[in-house]
């Protein structure tokens, strides 16, 4: 079982947390063989169901106990756990206090879920099988034994309807819960970290240690710190976590790999350095270059560069300007970033503009909007005057970290999601975590229909209407899943001219997400959501809905990873729940447009007279391993640009 960091692992800091490794790529590549290796041997996940036995032989002699005995034999179990990893009194110790104080007896499988959990390793667990009281159980363990525990969550509704959930069972044994949510105080951000457990959101928790980083500075103790204040007077309101103990990372593939090909960067307001018109300038100069000669564009890759012919342009349009504009750097960054800010960036894919004029990020991964963030370098003010709002300032970076970097750091790092085995390797080889699957409670009886594959959007979006329209009139509800906020409403608009009644999710919408989620499985409801739609919140049938075949989802377009399109279709059939799931695509849909190449030139005009299931699979394959590829590379790249910057500036903290 999982035990804490050796002492020489330690880093020697004002709190505790693991020193990152200096390891290099044929490190990571060797590990990665051998977490593949170790997830097909399964010798832990051999051992769970003898675990879930032994607890359930202390069940019978619990029954007598009362809270205040249940409760010391907890803290006595648990520090045993954590000592010698012997989890299963604790197991049964926390399946007692769960029934006693939530009413709720945890699954086998949750408690095969927890044991991997305190094990140090990431559990696959399918979408509605409890993921949130398996949390639970193995954040109570730890804390029981002493140890902080940081559980994790994708955002800030979650975070608190968590904590909300499962507060009964933390309080029966005596443990404290704390909640990070936007906007909260650095003082109430203290007292939620000093609680034995703290559910938290990862880029809240993560910006919070680079506000410790940076409020510390060059001081490697907390003596040092003191004497600083002492001599130079405070310059901090004081460090804000006490340390990097205990991990639980729900939804970890979307915050470990599909997040952390962006660093996180903790910046501060700074007055704007330029005027609107130099923006207004760079974009003019943009739109006068000609692709492929000028500049080369990829969308797969999303970048984009000028080519020696466009610098040469560029300087000669540039020829008679003063300024800025006779410094050959500067102006090629500028022209640079209007390039991405018009081929890249799309509206309602990438960002949304607000009513009162100001751009918001959409997180590309859950859909949601990112309030306060902001792209750097001045992209965001080139998209604010592409996008005719007013300026807002640029920032001057603090610090900046990546999420690999930093999940390192924590003495025990653990997960959950229900969607990790395409990226077991690369979990392992950069987070040290051993992707176990964990069986559902009750057979999936999902229906898994043939894919439909059509010219076009226009035609796919009317294929799909007709579809809605027909499992309505039966009585089935229909969860439609798309990209972007732009395809909800495109879609939306088609199934008003079908006269269809039905509801949008996305990110214009995202403060009713858990009613319209919840209320998905009613019969004939039609709900239409982004990624972003339902993770976290069941979607529980209406009356007789089981009788017709349950839920039926519809993936409208494949993403880049095949992960995200199964958490789409885990929202049906879960636990013994009928349900059933198809893909309604299109030729022109991006995936296909960045990704298909060669072979979708070759198929498209046969899928066009003849839509067949294996070719549409093939070429679905084909992109997708294209992106994923990209997007793995990303991440390599990133990390290590991240370690560079860091060796030159200790932006983030070197750990000593």
């Amino acid at each position: 079982m999982s035990e804490y960091a050796h002492s020489n692992e330690l880093s020697r800091g004002v709190y505790p947390e693991r020193r990152e490794p200096d390891e290099g790529e044929f490190d990571r590549w060797t590990r990665s063989v051998l977490g593949e290796l170790r997830r097909r041997l399964r010798p832990f996940r051999q051992r769970l169901n003898d675990l879930v036995r032994n607890a359930e032989l202390f069940e019978p002699s619990l029954a007598a106990l009362d809270q205040r005995d249940l409760c010391s034999q907890m803290r006595e179990a648990a520090a045993n756990a954590m000592r010698n990893g012997k989890l299963a009194p604790a197991l049964a110790l926390v399946r007692e206090a769960s029934m006693r104080s939530l009413g709720k007896r945890p699954f086998d499988t949750q408690l095969m879920g927890a044991a991997t959990l305190m094990a140090g390793k990431l559990a696959e667990m399918q979408t509605g099988e409890g993921k949130t009281l398996t949390a639970a159980l193995a954040a109570c363990v730890a804390s029981c034994a002493g140890v902080p525990v940081h559980v994790v969550t994708v955002n800030d509704y979650l975070a608190e309807r968590d904590a909300e959930d499962m507060r009964a069972l933390f309080e029966y044994l005596g443990l404290s819960v704390g909640v990070i949510v936007t906007g909260m105080s650095l003082e109430a951000r203290r007292r939620a970290y000093a609680c034995d457990i703290c559910y938290c959101t990862n880029k809240e928790l993560v910006f919070d240690y680079l506000k410790d980083r940076v409020s510390i500075g060059d001081c490697t103790s907390k003596a040092q710190i003191k004497i600083r204040d002492l001599f130079a007077g405070p310059k901090h309101d004081g460090i804000l976590l006490r340390g990097l103990h205990f991990a639980i990372v729900d939804e970890a593939d979307s915050i470990m790999i599909d997040e952390s090909r962006t660093p996180l960067i903790l910046a501060e307001k700074g007055a704007s350095v330029a005027e609107p018109a130099l923006y207004e300038i760079s974009l003019n100069l943009a739109r006068s270059l000609k692709a492929d000669r000028d500049y080369e564009l990829s969308l797969e890759r999303h970048s984009v560069h000028l080519t020696r012919a466009g610098c040469d342009a560029l300087a000669y349009l540039c020829n008679e300007m003063q300024g800025v504009w006779r410094s050959i750097r500067a102006r090629e960054h500028l022209v640079t970033q209007a390039l991405r800010a018009l081929w890249l960036f799309e509206r309602d894919k990438h960002y949304l503009v607000s009513e009162d004029k100001k751009v918001q990020i959409i997180d590309e991964y859950t859909g949601r909007v990112l309030p306060g963030r902001t792209w750097e370098q001045g992209l965001h003010q080139m998209i604010e005057t592409k996008e005719d709002c007013p300026l807002s300032e640029q920032n001057r970076t603090l610090a900046r970290i990546t999420y690999q970097r930093f999940f390192r750091r924590y003495l025990t790092l653990s997960g959950m999601t229900g969607t990790a085995r395409e990226v077991a390797r690369e979990l392992y080889a950069v987070y040290r975590l051993e992707v176990v699957d964990i069986p559902t409670n009750r057979p999936c009886i999902r229906v898994s229909k043939r894919h439909r594959c059509y010219p076009d959007e226009a035609s796919k979006w009317r294929g799909v209407a007709r579809q809605a329209s027909e499992l309505s009139s039966r009585g089935v509800p229909v969860l439609i899943g798309t990209r972007s906020v732009e395809a909800s409403e495109r879609l939306s608009e088609v199934l008003n001219q079908f006269g269809l009644d039905h509801r949008v999710l996305n990110a214009r919408q995202d403060a009713q997400e858990a009613e319209v989620v919840a209320r998905a499985g009613l019969a004939g409801m039609i709900s239409v959501a982004t990624n972003m739609a339902g993770r976290g919140t069941d979607i529980a049938l209406g009356t007789d809905v089981a009788s017709r075949g349950g839920l039926h989802v519809i993936l409208t377009e494949f993403h880049d990873s095949p992960r995200i399109d199964r958490q789409l279709i885990g929202r049906c059939a879960r636990q013994g729940d009928p349900g059933c799931a198809m893909a309604m695509v299109a030729l022109d849909d991006a995936l296909f447009r960045a990704h298909g190449g060669v072979l979708l030139a070759t198929v498209a005009p046969l899928l066009k007279r003849y839509p067949l299931a294996p070719i549409i699979g093939v070429l679905r394959w084909y992109s997708q391993r294209g992106a994923e590829r990209i997007h793995s590379r990303e991440r390599r790249d990133t990390l290590k640009q991240d370690r560079d910057i860091d060796s030159m500036l200790a932006f983030a903290g070197n750990q000593i």
